[in-house]
């Protein structure tokens, strides 16, 4: 095999892996062995072990992924004419590919540069999309971005049990409730201070104990 040809192998492995190990974390939690994850992928251990040295480095290449993902899709929202339709179709996309689903990693692995250079490039342009739909009156004022954003992370949690399309269905249905709630003017005052940001990134911070 030429070398181009080995270097599409291991890209291929890579996304398998990536791949494997995003389910497998996602439905088995997080302290599950890498061996799950080879086996899922289809590769062997000596595989993952010479792409991913720990298991911590698969999380911090999965977290940007999830990342870079969903500034693709505000990208793909703001790129959208109708303000309202560009951020619903952005909670959309973020839900359908569980955008928060690793979130209950934070504070239990390093965040490395990469992690947190993405992360203000989402916040950014996340950022302006939520302000469109703000300033055009369909996003309800009082609105953050980091409800939104927690409000995907809520939604990005995996349902019990095995995967059943009921799960999926109903989550679909309480997603549209949820984006109704969202729109202008809205109704309920909203109770509480909104998050901030010192808060929202602190839970990255090493945990105490």
């Amino acid at each position: 095999m030429n070398k181009r040809g080995r270097q599409a192998e291991a890209a291929r492995n890579d996304l398998r892996l990536l791949r494997a190990a995003h389910e497998v974390f996602t439905t088995q939690g997080f302290d599950a062995p890498v061996s799950a994850i080879a086996q899922r992928a289809g590769v062997g251990m000596g595989s993952l072990y010479r792409r991913y040295r720990t298991k911590e480095e698969l999380l911090q290449r999965l977290c940007v992924i999830a990342m870079e993902r969903a500034i693709e899709a505000a990208a793909e929202g703001l790129a959208q004419d109708d303000p309202w339709e560009g951020f619903a179709s952005y909670v959309r996309a973020c839900v359908a590919f569980g955008s928060g689903a690793l979130a209950p990693v934070a504070g239990t692995i390093e965040v490395t540069d990469e992690m947190w250079r993405t992360a203000r490039e989402a916040s950014e342009v996340t950022g302006r999309l939520v302000a469109r739909a703000r300033e055009a009156g369909v996003l309800r004022p009082d609105v953050t971005d980091l409800d939104v954003s927690l409000l995907i992370e809520q939604f990005s949690r995996p349902a019990p049990g095995p995967r059943d399309e009921r799960h999926d269905r109903v989550k679909q249905r309480l997603l549209a409730i949820a984006l109704d709630g969202l729109r202008a003017p809205g109704t309920t005052p909203l109770p509480g201070e909104p998050p901030s940001m010192e808060w929202y990134e602190g839970r990255w911070s090493p945990r105490s104990g």
